[in-house]
């Protein structure tokens, strides 16, 4: 079965009235109900169904601005799948508005022989003004480019330069003060963490929190009135805002559970209206879980394959984002047989002629069977790379065997990702998990604050404290952080591919240890912009300038060893150097305790300058000196020889550097000024 191309789902207002479309193959009945503006329900229009369980109603009188909701009847036997129960009012799953949040009540879980009318509990979806589509414009970000990961609610919600009712909003991202922002790091796209309407899971109310993450949806297309209170309009101006400052704007959408949880969740929308299908069951009709949220989406059904890509052209189409990270990915491929990299959801994805040019982000791994799955979404997908984030990790804390696998990992993840070109995306910290600060101030995750004892988050966060756990005014031990944290976000911006940062990780954010904060709306994941650490930030943006200076830094093409691959035919793409400018063996890859190397990349041909980058790692805590190689008519940007014709330089513990070679007479040089773009920057 597939559903008719033509057939418009949704609210479609006409100029006598307006169509409501909905599918289901198992409702008996459906209904729409609409609503005036005090919640009372005035009319109810029984939609007629046709071959293709496609249901529809003509409603004369109603059109932009009417509230509505729609019922449904058929079987209710929940064991069974079937959760049919006229009393529910559902969100229609084409929804572009809502008149308010969703509020969790445990009314909302309750069964048909209760006859508990939810009405009053329910947001009213409502009938949308016709807006022209946007001319279509190809992305501003492009593979290797800076993406900034963000909570629209705790980004703004401290600045002091953000208007009061414009903070924690989507409106706020247009702000000077923030673009200003934005443009000094680097940042090619904002990723904004889930926008459209989400209800807290059940068990939050009586701990007396509220989820500020939004990873819970309910309604796909429909914008949160708490973080997009001016709807469509709103963020279709504060995406032409990004892409005027050449930022783009990539949604992270969640297509593989909705907020209906589990056999005792609340009946909202796609549970009413036709559960058996939208959602994966076992043979008996039991909900599969392999999202660890109580349901999993049928993204092989047609039905479920058509609100995704629908609500994926409906952003592109009506706001212009430049694309999308999914959460837990493998759903989209998954079928009853597994994930398969060729599933037909995925190929309309990349074929679809509105979304074929967008940029497409996997986070590639769920808790199903063979849920792990890094390196195996098809082109032109993007993939988070927890890889990289955990080689990293390892590498700055000191463990064995992490010379080889760092520079891997550093190089694009060529163990990953088929030549030849990576699709990585790096990162070392993310919403979930430990902030960047947090990594060098704690060894074991405190979440005390979201209620379940410490339980909850991973408990292996690749940490550690540098002496003392959490707060302290020991000026060495804050030294040490401070140190180690520019050392993490060097790596990251030295990393080949696109990458990605945490939003406030570029001036010190931290979450008190926690390592699951989507529980904690308050000062735990607000940015504290008044007390930011402005040498930190500053730090970064010589960062962003370094690689923006050097396209070689981000370009996705894999690096081999080989000289011709992008520059002069006599110099290769990348050379490993140990300290003593000799090239890397295999008995320096493998020492336990290998401290420190360096990249050399080379000539960048036509996207840069014959010059080439090096690139010094050192992990160990002593200063150490390193020869880099020469070559006839070039010179490196750094301090006098210590002796002829042998460049050596030196490198603080714990530290990286980038250092520029010159095609200049070979002479001595003052170190330049660390904040010109491709100068030294240690």
């Amino acid at each position: 079965m597939e559903l008719p191309a033509g057939i418009r789902f949704g609210a479609e207002p006409l100029g006598d009235g307006t169509r409501f479309t909905v599918w289901s193959a198992s409702a008996d009945r459906i209904w729409v109900c609409v609503f005036d503006e005090a919640g009372r329900e005035i009319d109810r229009v029984a939609m007629t169904r046709n071959a293709d369980g496609i249901h529809s109603a003509m409603v004369p009188g109603t059109g932009p601005g009417t509230r509505y909701g729609l019922r449904a009847d058929g079987p209710n036997d929940p064991a069974a799948g079937f959760w049919f129960d006229p009393a529910k009012l559902l969100v229609d799953p084409y929804a572009w508005e809502l008149d308010r949040p969703f509020a969790y009540d445990p009314l909302l879980a309750s069964p048909r022989a209760a006859k508990v009318d939810t009405a009053e509990l329910m947001p009213k979806a409502i009938v949308p003004r016709a807006v022209a589509p946007l001319e279509p414009a190809p992305p501003v970000f492009k593979p290797g480019g800076l993406i900034y990961e963000l909570s629209v609610r705790g980004f703004t919600m401290l600045h002091p330069e953000v208007p009061a009712k414009q903070r924690g909003t989507v409106a706020a991202l247009a702000h000077p003060a923030v673009l200003a922002h934005l443009k000094a790091i680097g940042v090619s796209a904002v990723e904004l963490m889930p926008i459209v309407a989400w209800i807290d899971e059940r068990h939050l109310g009586p701990l007396g929190l509220t989820n500020s993450w939004g990873y819970n949806p309910v309604a796909m297309m429909a914008l949160d009135p708490r973080l997009c209170p001016g709807g469509l309009a709103e963020l279709r101006r504060a995406v032409a805002a990004l892409r005027a400052a050449g930022i783009g704007v990539i949604l992270d959408l969640v297509f593989n559970h909705t907020g209906e949880s589990d056999a005792f969740g609340p009946t909202l929308s796609l549970r009413g209206l036709d559960a058996r299908a939208y959602f994966r069951m076992g043979p008996q009709g039991q909900l599969i879980n392999d999202t660890g949220c109580g349901n999993t989406l049928a993204c092989d059904h047609p039905a479920m394959r058509r609100l995704v890509l629908d609500t994926l052209r409906h952003f592109v189409g009506q706001a212009g984002v430049d694309g999308f990270r999914f959460d837990l990915a493998p759903i989209l491929g998954r079928s009853a047989r597994g994930f398969d990299p060729k599933a037909r959801l995925l190929a309309e994805i990349a074929a679809d002629p509105l979304l074929a040019d967008r940029v497409l982000i996997a986070e590639p791994w769920d808790i199903g069977p063979g849920g792990y799955q890094l390196g195996s979404f098809p082109e032109p997908f993007l993939e988070w790379s927890d890889t990289f984030r955990d080689r990293v990790r390892r590498f700055w804390r000191g463990d064995p065997y992490m010379l080889g696998p760092f520079a891997t990992a550093l190089a694009g993840s060529s163990d990953t990702f088929r030549p030849p070109r990576t699709r990585t995306v790096n990162f070392v910290a993310a919403h979930d998990g430990f902030s960047l600060a947090d990594l060098t101030a704690y060894s074991r995750k405190h979440n005390e604050a979201n209620g379940e004892e410490n339980r909850d988050g991973h408990d292996e966060n690749l940490s550690w404290n540098n002496g003392v756990e959490g707060s302290t005014r020991d000026p060495a031990i804050l030294s040490a952080r401070a140190r180690d944290t520019r050392a993490l976000l060097a790596t990251l911006f030295a990393s080949r591919g696109t990458i990605m940062l945490a939003a406030g990780d570029e001036f010190g954010r931290g979450q008190h240890g926690n390592n699951n904060a989507y529980a904690q709306d308050n000062a735990i994941t607000w940015l504290d912009w008044r007390g930011r650490d402005r040498t930190l930030e500053a730090y970064c943006i010589d960062l962003a300038r370094t690689r923006r200076a050097h396209p070689r830094l981000g370009d996705p093409l894999l690096l081999t060893g080989q000289a011709g691959q992008a520059g002069p035919e006599d110099v290769p793409d990348v050379a490993w150097i140990t300290p003593e400018g000799a090239a890397m063996t295999d008995g320096d890859w493998e020492r336990a305790e290998g401290r420190a190397f360096a990249m050399i990349l080379g000539a960048a041909g036509a996207r840069g300058g014959p010059e080439r980058l090096a690139v010094i790692f050192n992990r160990g805590h002593d200063e150490i000196a390193f020869v880099l190689p020469r070559r006839d008519g070039f010179a490196w940007d750094t301090a006098p020889d210590t002796a002829p014709n042998v460049p050596q330089v030196t490198i603080a513990g714990r530290a990286v550097r980038f250092i520029e070679e010159s095609s200049v007479p070979d002479t001595a040089r003052t170190a330049p000024d660390p904040g010109r773009p491709g100068a030294t920057v240690s």
